[in-house]
Order: structure tokens, then C-alpha cells, then sequence
């Protein structure tokens, strides 16, 4: 099901929230989803290293990098670390880096815009913390579906297997 969110906002119009924020797709896989793990980071990516490389089956690193496009918080070698430890997407309010590599991929990936340049590392961040994203809030262990329709949020997890039986 290539179109999930249309369906998912038909079918669970009262338990979902949407996020205005447009975002590009740059991973091979779309639609995605799971449950929430958050980062706040500003143009220091050395956080996002530490959480990937834990185990991320059925989760969704939610990244916010402050809308910074000035350094890349995301690439290829973090991409795949997120892979082998089982993270079902990455989602960052700022800038990725190695795109046409992403792009082949089995990983979700939305994310602001490209930049070439590298963070600095200090190991600065916040983790599991409520982002505020365009007035939206997002919490930790939410759960998150995006595909290329855009990016809805709920308190719980959504039954999938209704909108087979609904098509």
C-alpha cells in the first residue's frame, strides 16, 4: 500500500494528528512507520550514532535539528547502522547528506533538505524529550506513519490490517 496516510485519515480521522511540516522523501522506503524515539540536536549528530546503534524494531527516529540546513545530521553510514540495528525510518527537521545513496536504500527517510557538510561532534542532544515541530507536539513512544502524502501522529498504535479489508 503505497498511499497509506489517505486511508489512515479516513479510517482513524479521530485518533490521529497531522504534521504540517513538508518534508522530502529520500529513503527507498515509503510508506513507513512505527513508534516514536526522539532526538533534539543542533548541527551535532554524535546522538544520533549513539541511539542508532541500538536495537530499533518497529521505532522511528524523529530528529530535530532546529530546521538547521547548515550541516547534515543524516547519512549514508548512519543510514546504514539504522539498517542493521532494525530502525524502520528516520525523520529530520534539518538537513541529510548522501542522497542519492539513500535513495537505494531500504530504509524510510524525510527530512527538510540536502547539505554536504558534516556536524560537529560534541555530543549535545536531548533524548526522548517532547519536540514542538510547527506547533505540533511529539512524544516519545507515539507512534508515527509517513509516506509520501506527508506525516500523521497518534497515542497509540493504528490496527493496519482494517484498511486491507477496507480497500
Amino acid at each position: 500500500m503505497k498511499d497509506l496516510l489517505p486511508d489512515l485519515c479516513d479510517y482513524y480521522a479521530q485518533d490521529i494528528r497531522f504534521l504540517p511540516l513538508i518534508l522530502r522523501d529520500y529513503g527507498r522506503n515509503t510508506p513507513f512507520w512505527g513508534q516514536i524515539v526522539t532526538l533534539r540536536c543542533f548541527e551535532d549528530n554524535s546522538l544520533v550514532r549513539d541511539l542508532l546503534s541500538t536495537d530499533g524494531s518497529g521505532k522511528v527516529l524523529f530528529i530535530d535539528g532546529n530546521g538547521s540546513c547548515c550541516r547534515a545530521l543524516f547519512g549514508d553510514q548512519l543510514a546504514l547502522l539504522a539498517i542493521k540495528n532494525n530502525w524502520q525510518g528516520i525523520i529530520v527537521n534539518g538537513a541529510i547528506r548522501d542522497v542519492a545513496t539513500l535513495a537505494q536504500l531500504a530504509l524510510g527517510v524525510k527530512a527538510l533538505a540536502a547539505c554536504p557538510i558534516k556536524t560537529d561532534k560534541r555530543q549535545m542532544g536531548e533524548h526522548n524529550v517532547v519536540l514542538s515541530i510547527v506547533d505540533t507536539l511529539i512524544y516519545p513512544n507515539d507512534y508515527i506513519y509517513a509516506d509520501l502524502n506527508g506525516i500523521v501522529l497518534s497515542t497509540t498504535e493504528l490496527d493496519l490490517s482494517v484498511l486491507e479489508t477496507e480497500s
